[in-house]
């Protein structure tokens, strides 16, 4: 591709047009060589630099985030702050996304990303990818939904849910681990409306076989490989 592509596509502070003026200022250098014109040829293999530094070649970027409450889970609002806005700098580049969705008021794992084929595949009903969540209930913990979930409950306007899994957690009678295989509007809160209990706190731990890092803080990025990404997909 055109280095001036390349370089906009992997920098996002920087537009075709500031890479053309880096190239007439003589900083921008391909396998070691200055670059004199935008439409210079480069590929993945090819040793791009900007003032000697590497402007390595990633053809998409993959995420992790611990989202915190208060944040939505789109590319914008304009009154509510987004998830994109807690990438740092070094790790935003243009058309990322958030792949799925939480709450504003829910905490956990949110993947970021730029891959519209595999957030497709990922959010597709069919692959009914799970998602693991630590709950906290208003009410003690029933093991009786256990049995609920597992046969598939009804909640509130007769959607039925897919057969989910429910385990409680063993130090706080008030709290659990859901497994759910779709993604229904506020389906967790639902689903325990439906039990008679309360959502107090809610936070996603894990999607498909991909863990959140534990030592991922609340609002913190950490970019991942690909090869982590494809246990979302159980490969």
């Amino acid at each position: 591709m055109r280095i001036d592509k390349y370089i906009s596509s992997q920098k996002n502070e920087l537009s075709r047009s500031d890479v053309k003026r880096l190239i007439k200022q003589k900083r921008v250098t391909a396998d070691g060589i200055t670059v004199t014109t935008a439409d210079t040829k480069v590929d993945e293999n090819t040793n791009v630099c900007i003032d000697g530094e590497q402007v390595a070649f990633r053809k998409n970027i993959y995420i992790m985030l611990n989202k915190p409450q208060g944040y939505v889970c789109s590319t914008r609002d304009g009154k509510t702050p987004t998830v994109l806005e807690l990438v740092p700098e070094e790790l935003r580049r243009r058309g990322l996304f958030p792949a799925g969705r939480l709450d504003k008021d829910t905490e956990g794992f949110v993947l970021i990303t730029d891959d519209g084929a595999l957030a497709h595949e990922m959010l597709s009903p069919v692959k009914h990818v799970p998602k693991t969540y630590y709950v906290r209930l208003a009410s003690k913990y029933d093991p009786n939904c256990e049995i609920v979930f597992a046969r598939g409950v009804t909640i509130d306007g007769g959607e039925k849910c897919r057969p989910a899994e429910v385990r409680p957690d063993p130090d706080d009678p008030f709290a659990c681990t859901l497994v759910i295989h779709e993604g229904k509007f506020h389906q967790v809160k639902r689903m325990f409306e439906a039990v008679e209990n309360k959502v107090v706190y809610l936070r996603r731990v894990q999607i498909g076989g991909l863990v959140l890092d534990p030592k991922l803080a609340l609002g913190e990025c950490l970019e991942i490989m690909h090869k982590d990404v494809e246990k979302i997909l159980g490969r």
